[in-house]
């Protein structure tokens, strides 16, 4: 028998808070590596949902770069995968060039965006790229572009159609993958019931598989883990199938 724990269980409450699991969180600036010598043109945008924190989304494999020379100026397109704002600002600090006119940039995860004109017209560089991100259809992940001015200028629709445009060819070679988002459980299982719990788990390859014993109840311990959404189901009915006796199942 399979017992599913409604979520005003008390004890789901207790067993949530062992899981450790973290949302993303937004909020801390990139303003210090965008550089000082400019005004920062920046948009942000921070839904209360996010369109990849369940499902599957596409990402790009490893760090693409596209380079094009337009009217005399060079732009450089670098797009890296990222998580949250933390490792976006990672990825500025590596890549940006402070000796370069511009480095322009935004970036995606889920519904999360920010982008940067640093010292471009407004809404002539960073919206663009993020334009581009959005139509390539890739989730978490990053675009800067470096440009290197040659003497002449572009204009505002020459400038969004240059950063918009490299952006779109970086992601466009850019090798991709297919990325399931994974759904945090647990199980209550008797101690005589774990070798085949684990069977189960195994065959439906779950990660990040941790054991608690302090379950306050006798012979019987708690295994959380992690599974891929879309596996969920599959995985519930092959524990009722293959358990002789009363498993509780807690998910998020």
């Amino acid at each position: 028998m399979l017992v599913v724990i409604s979520l005003s269980n008390p004890y789901y409450h207790h067993w949530r808070q062992r899981l450790n699991h973290h949302r993303l969180r937004f909020g801390s600036s990139l303003s210090a590596i965008s550089g000082a010598k400019r005004p920062m043109v920046t948009t942000t945008s921070s839904s209360s949902s996010s369109s990849s924190s369940s499902g599957a989304f596409t990402t790009i494999k490893e760090r693409a770069t596209f380079e094009r020379e337009i009217k005399k100026s060079k732009f450089i397109a670098i797009a890296g995968s990222i998580s949250d704002e933390r490792s976006a600002q990672s990825f500025l600090s590596e890549v940006r060039d402070p000796r370069a006119t511009h480095n322009c940039w935004a970036y995606k995860v889920g519904d999360h965006y920010r982008s940067n004109d640093d010292g471009e017209p407004s809404g002539t560089a960073g919206k663009p790229i993020y334009s581009a991100i959005v139509s390539s259809g890739i989730d978490r992940v990053m675009v800067v572009v470096i440009r290197y001015f040659g003497g002449i200028k572009l204009g505002t629709g020459g400038l969004v159609r240059a950063y918009g445009g490299v952006t779109a060819e970086c992601l466009k070679n850019a090798p991709t993958c297919l990325v399931k988002s994974k759904v945090p459980m647990g199980l209550e299982v008797p101690f005589d019931l774990l070798g085949v719990v684990y069977h189960q788990l195994q065959s439906f390859q779950v990660e990040d598989i941790k054991q608690d014993y302090d379950t306050g109840k006798d012979n019987i311990t708690m295994v959380t883990f992690k599974v891929d959404f879309d596996r969920v189901k599959s995985l519930e009915e092959a524990v009722k199938a293959n358990c002789s006796r009363e498993i509780v199942f807690y998910k998020h």
